[in-house]
């Protein structure tokens, strides 16, 4: 059998596949190693860019029929590793409540958030910071273990544990409940400003005072920056959903659609990459004027995409960089982007975007561990010269101190992963090797990130 990511990227051909609806099921696979072959690998909706969801001639774990709201409390939710973000994040703002970090992708499944790597901007609330990546509120998880046993992970009785099983990818167990921290529902500020490059740049240090979380938007051939600003404002009401699902209709089917059948339909690079750029550019223009409102319902940022990208799909990388280096990084980056074109004849045909995440060292391979970093993902509908364009900003990201998640950029070699996270990785082998010494938790793509030594 051949199993697709959402995207039609990457292709695995697993010898079983499964979709269990309790934990006992969960374990009689994880136990039953005649008929469910290793690597056993547990997955949600599939919209990783990376081959981290792969299980050639082993077994695959379909989560999604594991979906159950468990328990909804005044701080705390208790769901089943299967559930839909957006899904339970409707269901606690019918309760007034929220999710602290609403992060894009709602297809994405609570046992993927509590375990593998996530983004979004981070807010500074008062003297305080929020985080940018979903599994930092998780308090606490069960996982089934290599042997087959269920066990409860808390992060007040083992935190260093809880650290390591935030970032597990899942090569520490199969998680199937998850307990997340929320909040009350309160209204948020959204507002957006376009920059040239140098402006944004001199902009930069008075919008990360400001107690607003930032996300970009960046065209680096005008050198362009639109900048995306939230704020909670406690003294409004939540009440207006309809700028988000503008927003949300431009960012995830306008946007790729039109991608997408450009470049199925003109053939001459040269128009078809100023027709997109213009586009961009007009958008850039329009967005400042419309989108900008005080009482907006943060949950409504939240997507819900198809079970199958389609004409809407898009593919994205991902690296973080200190937040001292990003404006020469920035820069560096815009000139590696537009000598990448006039060498080979690409760039991609979607927006670069940025997000700020505050430092946080909640999970063992946090890509803001050691400081608050800025982001530089570009997004593709992953057009012929993706994979080529991916490798080379990949030894560009490396080179310049950069941190990747091992669920998003394709192509991560073991050396850049080595270079990115240091002893740390060596922490998580040695709770992987003291988890699961056999390695049925072990795919080929962790093997060749050298994760089973």
């Amino acid at each position: 059998m051949q199993i697709r990511s959402w995207d039609g990227s990457l292709v695995t051909t697993p010898a079983a596949n499964v979709r269990p609806s309790t934990i006992a099921e969960v374990t009689e696979v994880v136990k039953n190693r005649d008929r469910y072959p290793s690597p056993v690998r547990a997955v949600g909706s599939r919209h990783s860019p990376a081959a981290c969801a792969g299980a050639d001639g082993g077994t695959i774990i379909d989560m999604t029929a594991m979906n159950r709201i468990l328990e909804i409390g005044p701080d705390h939710l208790r769901v089943e590793a299967g559930a839909l973000y957006i899904d339970i994040a409707r269901k606690l703002r019918r309760q007034r409540l929220q999710f602290h970090i609403n992060t894009e992708i709602g297809n994405l499944t609570a046992g993927s958030a509590a375990c593998c790597g996530t983004k979004d901007a981070a807010f500074s609330i008062g003297a305080g910071e929020e985080f940018g990546q979903v599994s930092s509120y998780v308090t606490a998880l069960k996982l089934v273990t290599a042997a087959g046993d269920v066990v409860e992970v808390r992060e007040d009785k083992d935190p260093d544990l809880m650290r390591a099983v935030r970032s597990s990818y899942g090569l520490l167990g199969v998680v199937v409940e998850v307990t997340f921290r929320v909040k009350p529902l309160q209204a948020l500020a959204v507002a957006h400003r376009t920059y040239d490059l140098e402006n944004f740049l001199a902009a930069l240090p008075v919008l990360r005072q400001q107690h607003q979380s930032l996300m970009m938007y960046i065209l680096p051939f005008p050198r362009t920056v639109m900048v995306e600003l939230r704020s909670y404002r406690s003294d409004l009401v939540p009440v207006r959903r309809w700028p988000w699902r503008l927003r949300n209709f431009v960012w995830a089917t306008f946007s790729p659609l039109a991608a997408n059948l450009a470049t199925r339909f003109i053939p001459y690079k040269g128009l078809r990459y100023a027709l997109l750029q213009n586009s961009a550019r007009t958008l850039q223009r329009i967005v400042p004027h419309v989108l900008n409102w005080p009482n907006t319902v943060p949950p409504a940022q939240i997507i819900r995409y198809p079970r199958r990208g389609g004409w809407r799909k898009y593919v994205f990388s991902f690296w973080a960089f200190p937040e001292q280096r990003y404006p020469d990084i920035l820069r560096e980056y815009c000139d590696f982007y537009v000598d990448h074109y006039r060498r080979h004849g690409y760039r991609a045909n979607l927006f670069t975007v940025g997000y700020r995440i505050n430092q946080d060292n909640s999970s063992l391979l946090s890509y803001s561990f050691d400081g608050p970093v800025i982001t530089i993902d570009p997004v593709s509908t992953g057009d012929p010269g993706w994979e080529r364009f991916l490798l080379a900003y990949n030894e560009f990201a490396s080179a310049r101190g950069g941190v990747p998640t091992l669920n998003h950029p394709p192509a991560l070699t073991a050396e850049q992963v080595a270079c990115a996270f240091g002893s740390r990785l060596d922490k998580l082998r040695q709770e992987r090797g003291r988890c699961d010494p056999a390695g049925r938790f072990l795919s080929d793509y962790f093997q060749r990130l050298r994760m089973g030594s």
